[in-house]
């Protein structure tokens, strides 16, 4: 399956497990506001857990997307980028509240996710302030997730909420999916939550 998300637009798909997706940023400036939900729906992406476990305060190539109950649901294999944003949340989006609705869901259920293709880093500041930076993601930049259990997986192309008024339109995003994917180096707590779900959905 492979589909182009115009900029300042919104897509939704179930993502089979052991499928790979991968997002292609097809201009600078991408940004990609992404929420994962179990396709069981118990499961939803947990920032918080996914960052302490792993001891990270962004998103990288080998981390492991942990939800709530501390479940695998998707493991970053491959990324161009050594960080993507998971501290700022989302610009308020109607549109991926109208993507969350065509799956019986609703404006309660925009919970946390990750601003893919985006940095947001500390500012050198007394205030130590939240810094975003516009030249982060250029043309065809890339990451890659692994299904590691039947996902819904939800995308937004709007700009992130930091981003000044150069990228206001939003910037096209390509997916493509596959059913192959290399395992990337995981820390001890990462495979834990993978041997945890594989045991579930075994």
């Amino acid at each position: 399956m492979n589909h182009d998300i115009p900029g300042a637009a919104a897509w939704s798909a179930p993502v089979r497990a052991g499928r790979s997706i991968t997002l292609t940023a097809l201009a600078d400036g991408a940004n990609a506001s992404v929420l994962i939900i179990g396709a069981d729906r118990l499961d939803r992406l947990n920032v918080p857990d996914t960052l302490k476990a792993q001891m990270s305060a962004r998103i990288r190539a080998g981390l492991v997307l942990m939800s709530d109950r501390g479940l695998a649901l998707a493991t970053v294999v491959v990324s161009s980028l050594d960080w993507h944003d998971c501290l700022t949340g989302f610009v308020p989006d109607r549109l991926l509240t109208i993507e969350l609705t065509k799956h019986g869901f609703g404006p309660a259920d925009l919970h946390g996710g990750i601003n893919f293709f985006s940095k947001v880093a500390i500012a050198d500041d007394s205030r130590a302030s939240l810094a975003f930076e516009p030249d982060h993601a250029r043309a065809g930049d890339t990451v890659t997730l692994r299904a590691e259990q039947d996902l819904l997986v939800f995308i937004s192309t709007a700009p992130h909420p930091l981003a000044d008024n150069t990228v206001a339109g939003g910037v096209a995003v390509r997916i493509e999916t596959s059913s192959h994917s290399d395992d990337p180096e995981l820390r001890e707590e990462a495979l834990r939550a993978l041997e945890l779900t594989r045991e579930l959905i075994a």
